[in-house]
């Protein structure tokens, strides 16, 4: 009876280790789960999209394993980010932060914003007025935004918002050259996004990239925390579940 309940016991053990361990691996090697916390990337990600990111789409460096931990230097099995993609990588300045930005800039290019229009090398990126962005505030009321189609270089097109017009802050910049081995993003809500415009973020190293936002798998609105389920049926956004990052 008392070796049948060692036994047990040390196969649930057996058991808590393998799923660990089979988790540890999915997450350090296939995929990795994120939430979005700030309106950055509106339209493209809401506050409150929970999304799966894909970790071997730009190889793998010591930011794609659990808790960060030095184990090597640069990448390995290392695949350059295409110009468009959405990317989760570490802040420079503080690896312990994850951002999700727009990968604009790629190494060796020149960047620069000129009254809300992106250049790129001297050349003027295409954007196109559409219908306006219809933002909910916090008090419930519908705010019109801006929005544009901006289409890249290489024919990758997005929405992106203008929620102060084309005179803000970060709607004029001075040119920024993109070292080598380091990339430039900039998030879809230009107004109201701290990114590779800004001194807090500046050149994100290709060490740094932790992976490519593939899909949202879940949800919620006004600001609705996952383990709140009651708040489930009021706030699920339905038509979002299972949708691809563009």
């Amino acid at each position: 009876m008392h070796k049948r309940k060692s036994s047990g016991f040390g196969e649930t053990i057996r058991t808590v280790v393998i799923a660990v361990l089979i988790a540890f691996a999915v997450r350090t090697f296939a995929y990795e789960p994120f939430n979005i916390p700030s309106g950055s990337m509106i339209p493209t990600l809401l506050v409150g999209d929970y999304l799966f990111v894909s970790k071997f789409s730009y190889g793998y460096s010591r930011y794609s394993i659990a808790f960060g931990l030095p184990l090597f230097q640069g990448r390995i099995f290392g695949h350059e980010p295409e110009r468009g993609d959405v990317v989760v990588f570490k802040l420079p300045s503080d690896p312990s932060k994850d951002y999700i930005k727009r990968l604009i800039g790629m190494p060796g290019e020149r960047i620069r914003v000129v009254e809300g229009v992106l250049y790129i090398n001297g050349e003027p990126v295409q954007r196109r007025r559409i219908t306006d962005y219809e933002l909910v505030a916090e008090s419930g009321g519908v705010i019109p935004v801006p929005r544009y189609v901006e289409t890249l270089p290489n024919g990758r097109q997005y929405d992106i918002l203008e929620a102060r017009g084309d005179a803000s802050l970060y709607d004029n910049t001075r040119e920024f050259i993109v070292p080598e081995g380091q990339y430039f993003f900039m998030g879809d809500n230009r107004d109201r996004s701290l990114d590779s415009r800004t001194t807090d973020v500046g050149f994100v190293p290709a060490e740094n990239l932790v992976g490519r936002a593939e899909f949202i798998w879940f949800s919620l609105s006004d600001n609705t925390r996952f383990w709140e389920i009651w708040e489930w049926p009021f706030h699920l956004r339905f038509g979002r579940l299972f949708s691809g990052v563009n």
